[in-house]
């Protein structure tokens, strides 16, 4: 096509385009810029509600690993992710400069109650299946959450371990049974989904199981060897907490339908790190 030929037709289209807009309703352009900076400007105060949930709850409630473990991550984008996207849509549906200041008000008052309301029952969901114990069971470590307690069984925790704690899980161990009977009661329980670990009263101090955690704890080594494929991820993971295959123990660790592996300080039996490994 020849440049002259072209240059005409973009005139032509640029002067009919004008014309277009030049016929379109002043009114309505401004009500719908001024309904999108309302939704906008929603939007951001919105993100920064979000910013402060997430630090309550990433940083109390579900620490790492327990953010993955537990599947707080996921509970938690999908609590907000709603919450932040319904709040601006909403403004941006309603928001009519042409309304009296007073019912503006009403309307965006409505909005934020509607919107506070659905944040506060998602968070305290989150809350409610928090993880609060890593518990030793075992031959294994598990992740215990306050839904996966019975209420009935609360009122039989042991002197000076919280219960439910709120600053993220605290480490316990699990006691002895006292006879044959306990020890078959409790593990048919458990065969129906009652795992000992949920069962307070069974929970001892830490430090009262460091023995038991060291004798059913094994060698780095032995997991290499088991899975010479993630050797390197392994000792990657242990190096940022300047140690080596040589200076750790592990054992599986059990989450919310997830396997990981926790290692060990092979002295204090202190859990020093942790990777997405079935261990088992």
């Amino acid at each position: 096509m020849d440049l002259p030929v072209v240059h005409t037709i973009a005139v032509y289209c640029t002067h009919h385009t004008d014309m277009e807009l030049a016929r379109l309703p002043t009114g309505l352009n401004d009500r719908r810029v001024s309904r999108i900076k309302a939704a906008a400007i929603h939007l951001l105060i919105s993100l920064g509600i979000a910013a402060l949930a997430a630090a309550l709850v990433f940083g109390i409630w579900y620490p790492y690993p327990y953010r993955e473990i537990s599947g707080g991550r996921e509970l938690f984008f999908l609590v907000v992710t709603v919450d932040v996207i319904m709040g601006p849509l909403i403004t941006l549906t309603l928001f009519n400069p042409k309304k009296k200041s007073l019912e503006l008000r009403v309307d965006l008052t409505i909005v934020a109650i509607l919107q506070l309301l659905a944040l506060t029952y998602g968070l305290w969901t989150v809350y409610e299946a928090r993880p609060v114990h890593l518990v030793f069971e075992g031959d294994r470590f598990r992740v215990v959450h306050a839904v996966d307690i019975s209420t009935d069984l609360l009122q039989q925790v042991p002197q000076g371990i919280n219960a439910l704690p709120l600053t993220g899980p605290t480490m316990l161990g699990l006691r002895e049974f006292r006879d044959q009977n306990e020890k078959m009661q409790y593990t048919m329980a458990a065969i129906q989904g009652v795992q000992l670990a949920f069962r307070p009263d069974l929970w001892q101090p830490y430090s009262a199981s460091v023995s038991q955690v060291l004798k059913a704890s094994k060698p780095v080594s032995e997991l290499t060897a088991r899975f010479p494929k993630r050797a390197s991820n392994i000792e990657a993971v242990l190096s940022k907490v300047g140690r080596n295959g040589l200076s750790a123990n592990y054992l599986p660790l059990i989450g919310r339908d997830k396997f990981w592996t926790a290692f060990l300080d092979p002295v204090t039996a202190e859990v020093i790190a942790t990777m997405p490994l079935d261990s088992f």
